[in-house]
């Protein structure tokens, strides 16, 4: 993780901050050029990795700021519920639900939310402002030391400016009382000292024919950076908070009776309130880098899936509740030329992670509600050798540790069952080893073999869990860390500055996919899964004014062990991705984008299946000297496909009571056009 860190911060000083040139003599050396056409032949690790900037990001029309990981070739990001709630993310045959599977990272600090109230994992990137975004690097795959919880599908890292060369205020409005304000510059002191600031405020009542989503978003970057004499100081400051309102997936047979629209709502009383507060210090020099960080966190989340299925007098809907501080550190040095050694440590104080039942957003009683204490250190060495001229490698080897400490804040819920026998203790640990041998076959054509063992934790109070919390039934603890082992063959071909691509054929087995359920309160297992596709990549710069991009994912997901229904509910099997941009005189520029989902399973017998979605987005945008405007048209053909799918028994008043098997979606928003206007100083 931190290896990964330091080349996000490095990078991303030495593309933005002016303050005063930087080069290898300072002190400071590029790790990577960002950019679809960068060259990592020789640099990069495997055919899956790499690192995007402003340019791919300024030219994106985007529905969501989810949508920023979409940049990552092969993922795939929707939406089930309101503005406000993380987002979907499929990558690999994974249903992500929200990141449990996908290490997220801003400025070194992690994003995804162990033990979380709604889910193991749970990655909320609305706190991003993406215009300040410097570099955006990712990695698929499980072959990297440096990253260590969540490192099944991969990881990505978004790294935010240090200093600007303009200020930049904007205005954006939109359909369905779409609103955006935005401001941000930076003040240089001299050449050694810069302060950034940026501010950011959104509304939106969304297309919903019952509810105004009423989301209210308000975001706040402060950063200041000291140039020493041996390398950089920054500290930095974020601050978000949002509240909304939700249209969640709705029954198929409620639309096709007419009780409510694709647009409508089962219970209209549903929404939600978050913020997240950080602050954090980065120092980073040649040999080594050292990163601390405290986070604020909070998320009060009401959703309703089953409706009368479980309470035909009160309804099914439940609050989840999560409040806690997060405490981390991290450092990473380069002891020579080929060896490595870093560590990170994270201790989770969760004040209350908590389920309870509620009707119209009022609370009837607690399910369950926790206090937790969860605290890891990882540490690894990395070794890379250049072999020959063309052969190198990279081995590493890394350590995890997890410990924790969950004690019920309740004596009994409200279908008295007492939950004190939950209360407990739990660590584990393990070691994780991680490759690549890679071949430079030409100038412009380089092979890779990676190979690696991952993880993810599970939620700590399914480590020590012996009584299901709605059933009062025993059940057994799951595992605190569950293993997962990644490999792939991979090639990059550039054979100019004009064409770059990437294709990777790749395999992933897990363990089990053991989660703890937030929206039941309770752990279920499920089983051992066998992973594997191929992935390709093609960016196309036909001259300076038209370029093409492609971006195309195929995986064959199931469960790998004796039982029958293999097919693993929710694992895409296609997404692809298509770009244009052309660039007109008189500084005129237009984008074109195609994002296709395929089919996938819906039941582990494949007897129910989503269908497939399609959605066009267009930008059309002009520059004149301070001055600039666009206009985005999302959902340009006004596609009714779905953004999610699920298959599951709910009940609807009148129906009886075992309730009705039945598809559950989520549509697309329909075609809306949003105008921005934007001034530089």
């Amino acid at each position: 993780m931190v290896k990964f860190r330091l080349s996000l911060v490095v990078s991303a000083l030495v593309s933005v901050l002016p303050l005063s040139s930087v080069n290898a003599h300072d002190g400071i050396e590029r790790i990577l050029v960002s950019g679809h056409q960068a060259n990592l032949l020789g640099q990069s690790m495997s055919a899956s990795e790499g690192v995007l900037g402003q340019p791919e990001i300024e030219i994106r029309p985007m529905l969501r700021t989810g949508e920023l990981m979409e940049l990552i070739p092969g993922m795939s990001a929707t939406q089930h519920s309101g503005s406000g709630k993380a987002n979907q993310y499929f990558l690999r045959g994974f249903n992500l639900d929200h990141g449990t599977d996908f290490a997220t990272y801003v400025d070194g600090m992690p994003v995804n939310m162990r033990s979380h109230g709604h889910g193991q994992g749970y990655t909320d990137i609305n706190f991003l402002i993406p215009e300040i975004i410097a570099q955006v690097t990712y990695q698929k795959g499980t072959y990297y030391g440096d990253v260590g919880d969540f490192s099944g599908a991969g990881s990505v890292g978004f790294s935010t400016q240090m200093t600007r060369r303009d200020g930049l205020a904007s205005v954006t409005v939109g359909e369905d009382n779409y609103r955006r304000t935005l401001i941000t510059d930076s003040i240089n002191s001299g050449s050694r000292n810069a302060t950034l600031y940026a501010f950011e405020y959104q509304t939106y009542d969304g297309p919903w024919s019952d509810i105004d989503e009423d989301a209210d978003k308000l975001n706040g970057v402060l950063k200041h950076s000291i140039r020493l004499d041996d390398g950089v100081l920054t500290l930095g400051a974020m601050g978000y908070h949002n509240e909304w309102n939700s249209a969640d997936q709705i029954p198929a047979r409620a639309v096709q009776s007419g009780l409510i629209d694709e647009l409508g709502s089962i219970d209209p009383t549903l929404g939600g309130k978050t913020h997240r507060y950080s602050l954090n210090a980065i120092y980073t020099t040649a040999d080594y880098a050292l990163s601390a960080y405290a986070i604020d966190y909070g998320l009060s989340l009401f959703s309703n899936f089953t409706y009368y299925l479980d309470d035909p007098v009160n309804g099914d809907q439940f609050e989840q509740v999560d409040d806690r501080m997060i405490y981390g550190a991290s450092g990473s040095w380069h002891i020579n030329n080929n060896v490595t050694v870093g560590f990170d440590t994270r201790y989770d104080d969760i004040g209350e992670v908590g389920l309870y039942k509620s009707e119209a957003r009022e609370r009837l009683g607690a399910v369950r509600s926790d206090r937790v204490d969860e605290w890891s250190f990882g540490s690894y060495v990395t070794h890379d050798y250049q072999w020959t001229g063309r052969l190198r490698s990279s081995v590493s080897l890394r350590y995890d540790y997890f410990d924790f400490d969950v004690a019920s804040r309740l004596n009994q819920n409200i279908y008295d069952v007492a939950l004190t026998e939950n209360n407990g203790k739990e660590s584990d640990a393990l070691w994780s080893l991680k490759g690549s041998l890679n071949y430079l076959l030409k100038d412009d054509m380089e092979i890779y073999l990676s190979a690696g063992q991952g993880f993810h934790s599970n939620d700590a109070r399914g480590t020590v869990t012996r009584i299901d919390p709605n059933s009062g039934d025993d059940v057994a603890p799951v595992d605190p860390l569950v293993r997962a082992l990644g490999y792939e063959v991979g090639m990059r071909w550039r054979p100019n500055s004009q064409f770059n691509s990437s294709v990777a054929l790749w395999a992933l087995e897990q363990d089990s996919e053991l989660l703890f359920v937030g929206d039941a309160g309770n752990t279920e297992a499920s089983r051992p899964s066998f992973r594997h596709g191929i992935e390709l990549a093609a960016y196309y710069n036909v001259n300076d004014n038209l370029s093409f991009d492609l971006e195309y994912a195929y995986t064959d997901a199931e469960f790998d062990d004796a039982l029958p229904d293999t097919y693993i509910p929710g694992a895409v099997e296609d997404i692809l991705q298509v770009g244009a941009t052309q660039r007109f005189g008189d500084n005129w520029l237009s984008t074109l984008r195609v994002r296709y989902i395929g089919e996938r399973p819906l039941t582990e017998d494949n007897s129910v299946r989503s269908e497939s979605s399609t959605v066009v987005n267009f930008l059309l945008a002009k520059q004149w000297a301070n001055w600039s405007a666009q206009v985005q048209v999302l959902n340009l053909l006004d596609s009714n496909d779905h953004d999610i799918d699920y298959y599951y028994a709910s009940r609807l008043q009148g129906e009886p009571a075992a309730g009705v098997d039945d598809l559950h979606y989520h549509v697309m928003e329909p075609r809306t056009v949003r105008f921005e206007v934007s001034y530089t100083f």
